[in-house]
């Protein structure tokens, strides 16, 4: 339905609201793959287990999960509705798992994949790449106050490093929460109200009156802004055709962006508007050091522009998936009608095909009539071990959880003990040397531009063959590190300029990598809980890297730099046993 400024953002759907969009499952238009016309012309309508017989005996290996690296080219009109429970059941049968969810998220990917990617899909993906820009912006944006904040507050350049410690502490919190929270209550509200959290004190840290209130307001910023990566990139997938699945990397193109933003500003306000290097400190007025503030005061408004546009400018749709998760089937169906009628085409899905290929919806465990009170009972108590539980449910899904957390905590401590300290770094080149304020953020911007289109090969990177998501992650990780290690060899700044442009450029194809890859991973039910706390992981280890940054420094300047590239490479050797590659294979 088109947006408009009195939508009800929250509001539930019913499929009477969108006429027009339904067309029977003979006469629709399919999208799909040489392979997936291969599974239907193979598959028949007997029971499951004559189907997994059948399906060995033909090619003589344990099937595996489907490929879908289909293109978005029409390849048939028309199904029935035996020959798309036969697709569905191979589909399962090769997943491993099979449960009336599992059927029926897969009959939903398969209407999705057949409307293909629309006005719908490419709003919210610039919608939720506003988030990862926010996300980006704020940290560097800190990073970026840091020497203008001791010397207006009379704090050493060591201490100071405290300030990233109090926004690190607001991620994680956010990160943990929001993640959760979208299992629980649904995507719609964290999608909505992160943004709004860090815009309003985005703006009010532009007025922090000392250092503490402003490592408290900083503290507020990340509890919003926290939420972003992990609950906008699971909503994305799960709106995402799976032929379009690499745009989930290409989301990461805003992470980078923001960090150039970031750059941007504060080369234009900070030598501006601050206190001369030189400036003993205690002497340095507010009046006189504005610069770190009116970039403060911008990002703020520009992440509260964020959040007006996403919610007053966007109609978001619950997932589908959730919905089902919640026995809230109809709900589901509705929210693809909806997206239909946005996109201007049509779908096949009715309550009846789901019914027919994954069982009633009582199945699903739809909630009955509950009070207040045992709606918010009901709400806490799925804030378990249970669901957390859920993610060692078998070998290989537990092994890629382990795995996963802990690549996400120690690129959560290697990228801040590098990037959020690098201003410090480049002003203070070594041998001696001092770089002026307008040298340092002219180079931190140089570095913001030319790490951008990693991203962008990674795009192209996660698809390839022999390559994928595991080989991309661990080859940018691995040279990542090298050329952190490389930045200390030299004093001389435009040495470390050129080498931290290279691990700019490959750090972005990490990132980008492993912000795709980890949704991937997980089913649906699970996939906030999974994508949160790797989100948290990985906010505690910055958490401690201002610490180790401190105490590590103090005897030696570039020990902080050696455990940032010492962790990289740690990362690296974990991503070569991950157990599951996502290229190709179908999301939950």
């Amino acid at each position: 339905m088109p947006r408009t400024m009195f939508v009800n953002p929250f509001k539930s759907h019913d499929v009477s609201e969108f006429p027009g969009v339904l067309v029977p499952l003979d006469q629709a238009t399919r999208r799909g793959s040489v392979s997936s016309q291969r599974r239907i012309s193979l598959a028949t309508s007997d029971q499951r287990e004559s189907e997994k017989t059948t399906r060995e005996d033909k090619s003589g290996e344990v099937p595996r999960r489907p490929d879908s690296e289909a293109s978005s080219g029409v390849i048939n009109h028309g199904m029935t509705i035996e020959s798309l429970k036969a697709e569905i059941v191979a589909d399962v049968a090769a997943s491993d798992t099979d449960t009336p969810y599992d059927r029926k998220s897969k009959v939903i990917n398969r209407a999705l994949q057949d409307m293909g990617m629309g006005r719908y899909q490419w709003e919210l993906f610039a919608l939720c790449g506003m988030g990862w820009m926010a996300d980006n912006v704020w940290l560097q944006g800190v990073a970026l106050t840091l020497p203008q904040i001791a010397v207006e507050f009379g704090v050493s350049q060591t201490e100071v490093r405290y300030t990233t410690l109090a926004l690190f502490l607001g991620l994680c919190i956010g990160a943990s929460f929001w993640g959760t929270a979208s299992d629980v209550v649904g995507r719609r509200l964290a999608f909505n109200f992160t943004l709004f959290l860090a815009g309003v004190f985005g703006l009010a840290s532009g007025g922090g009156p000392n250092w503490i209130g402003t490592c408290a307001l900083y503290a507020c910023i990340g509890l919003g802004v926290g939420g972003n990566l992990p609950v906008d990139g699971a909503l994305f997938l799960e709106f995402l055709p799976q032929t379009s699945g690499n745009l989930l990397t290409l989301l990461s193109v805003f992470w980078p962006v923001g960090n150039l933003i970031a750059s941007l500003l504060a080369w234009a306000f900070i030598p501006n508007f601050s206190c001369p290097s030189s400036t003993p400190v205690g002497q340095c007025q507010k009046a006189d050091n504005m610069g770190w503030r009116y970039l403060i005061l911008t990002m703020g408004a520009l992440t509260f522009a964020m959040f007006v546009c996403r919610f007053f400018f966007f109609h978001l749709y619950e997932s589908p998936k959730f919905l089902l998760s919640r026995g809230r089937q109809a709900e589901a169906v509705a929210t693809v009608y909806g997206i239909a009628h946005y996109n201007k085409t049509h779908t096949w899905l009715t309550e009846d095909i789901l019914n027919q290929i994954g069982g009633d919806q009582e199945a699903t465990g739809e909630d009955a009539k509950l009070s207040t009170v045992e709606i918010v009972k009901r709400s806490l108590s799925r804030f378990s071990l249970k669901r957390f539980a859920a993610l060692f449910q078998d070998k290989q899904i537990g092994l890629t959880t382990a795995l996963l957390w802990f690549q996400w905590m120690t690129i959560g401590m290697a990228y801040p003990l590098f990037n959020a300290f690098l201003p410090q770094y480049l002003a203070n080149s070594g041998g001696g040397v001092v770089n002026d304020t307008s040298t340092v953020y002219r180079n931190y911007a140089i570095t913001a531009i030319v790490g951008v289109p990693g991203s962008l090969l990674a795009c192209y990177t996660v698809d390839l063959k022999y390559i994928g998501r595991k080989g991309t992650m661990a080859i940018a990780t691995a040279i990542t590190g090298v050329f952190v290690f490389l930045f200390t060899i030299s004093s001389d700044s435009d040495f470390q300029l050129a080498f931290t442009c290279l691990e700019a450029f490959f750090q972005n194809i990490m990132y980008g990598t492993l912000y795709a890859y980890t949704p991937e991973v997980f089913p649906a039910p699970i996939r906030g809980t999974g994508t949160g706390m790797s989100s948290f992981l990985n906010r505690v280890a910055g958490l401690c890297a201002p610490i180790v940054a401190i105490q590590a420094g103090g005897s030696n300047p570039k020990a902080p730099i050696y455990a940032s590239g010492g962790l990289f490479i740690a990362a690296f050797f974990s991503m070569l046993v991950l157990p599951i590659e996502t290229r190709g294979k179908q999301t939950l």
